[in-house]
């Protein structure tokens, strides 16, 4: 089955692998920074918003390959300090008030200054 490249200038790109792959009707985002691409910085020293950011990222690069973000059938989360766990949860209630995928998170293997969480994704479109 041929596999399309997602990329689009709305999400952090990193040049040793793609934003996503989209592979038939699934899209899977690589894991995803909360990097503000308008600053180049991260959205902020908090969990929250480096994980509002971070939903936003995944969210650009659902768009780009022709879906959204309540077409997310698994979300791993990655996280530096799993105490944070708790206010991922509270970001992610407003993301998906509705539907809920299901999620798993891990703990955040490289330790890149300042970043607190990464988020990937598989969603599936119609």
């Amino acid at each position: 089955m041929p596999r399309e490249v997602i990329s689009t200038p709305d999400a952090p790109e990193f040049p040793t692998y793609s934003q996503a792959v989209k592979v038939g009707n699934t899209i899977y985002v690589a894991g995803t920074v909360g990097v503000d691409v308008t600053t180049g910085e991260l959205a902020g020293p908090t969990i929250q918003e480096q994980t509002r950011r971070s939903l936003l990222n995944c969210q650009a690069i659902l768009r780009a390959g022709g879906a959204e973000l309540s077409d997310a059938v698994m979300v791993h989360t990655l996280l530096m300090r799993p105490e944070d766990a708790d206010g991922v949860v509270e970001i992610f209630d407003e993301f998906f008030p509705d539907v809920r995928p299901p999620r798993c998170v891990s703990k955040l293997g490289v330790d890149r200054p300042g970043i607190l969480v990464s988020i990937a994704m598989t969603a599936v479109t119609d």
